[in-house]
């Protein structure tokens, strides 16, 4: 019997950077906090602040890329004075949301 070879999954390279930046910011949360090593947390939200510049410097270019890095990095610093207003995780959801959004924004129309 024949079987026909399977189409490889394209992931949009906007979702994947999307999903790192937002992923980086979460995670790197998560494993601060349950680890209580806020290092281990940085190695992760730096990592995946990498993969993410990466992606976006492949898709937009340099420019895109510092201005979103600068994105991420802000997001970072501003979810600490926002978490004494709302509480943690909703601070980090919230700036990994509207990361992520500038992300897939930015890229799309990079990429399109």
């Amino acid at each position: 019997m024949a079987t026909a070879a399977a189409t490889p999954l394209r992931i949009p390279s906007a979702a994947v950077a999307a999903g790192a930046a937002a992923g980086g910011l979460v995670g790197g949360y998560g494993i601060a906090r349950w680890t209580k090593k806020r290092p281990l947390g940085g190695v992760a939200l730096a990592a995946a602040g990498a993969v993410a510049a990466r992606q976006w410097q492949r898709t937009g270019g340099t420019k895109t890329a510092v201005g979103l890095s600068a994105a991420y990095v802000a997001a970072f610093a501003g979810s600490h004075p926002l978490a004494k207003k709302i509480g943690a995780w909703p601070a980090v959801l919230t700036v990994a949301g509207a990361v992520a959004a500038a992300s897939w924004t930015v890229t799309r129309r990079a990429a399109g």
